[in-house]
């Protein structure tokens, strides 16, 4: 798994972090069409991922993608399965809004569990943001008109 798996070590660390009441963290696994139910259920999906653009090792980076193509070129091993879904949500109506943080690795390993010492020494920066972003999305949405509470089920953090 090595540094594609980028997403799993943060949703693990996530899970003893401080996120917002009604945000969920999942392990995406290998990302498609499981995924449909959050994707379907949440009004805003956080996913981290890593990707080979190209750009220095450790680079983070935050998109909003609305279609397929929007998509980085080249993400680890969920290329596919998530562009398919983002594709069949728009068919649907159903496309939340999508944040998706980016990590830049330099290759696929194909042995270990580790992270790299530079994707490593880009963790706490990349849970700072992710969760940052979850907080602003709750504060964002969890006052209604009246100024009541009405912040639920509003973001689900998955990764893959």
């Amino acid at each position: 798994m090595g540094d594609e798996g980028v997403g799993v070590h943060t949703a693990n660390r996530l899970k003893e972090g401080d996120v917002p009441p009604g945000v969920d963290i999942v392990d995406g696994g290998t990302g498609g069409f499981h995924l449909l139910e959050y994707f379907e259920t949440y009004d805003t999906v956080i996913l981290v991922d890593a990707t080979l653009d190209g750009n220095p090792n450790g680079t983070i980076r935050l998109i909003k993608p609305r279609f397929a193509a929007d998509f980085p070129k080249a993400m680890s091993t969920h290329d596919i399965g998530l562009k398919d879904m983002v594709s069949a949500l728009q068919l649907l109506g159903k496309m939340p809004d999508i944040r998706l943080f980016v990590v830049s690795i330099e290759s696929l390993q194909q042995q270990g569990i580790e992270l790299t010492a530079d994707i490593e020494a880009v963790m706490p920066q990349l849970l700072d943001k992710v969760t940052t972003l979850a907080w602003d999305v709750y504060n964002a949405s969890a006052i209604d008109n009246n100024g009541d509470l009405a912040f639920e089920r509003e973001a689900a953090i998955s990764v893959a």
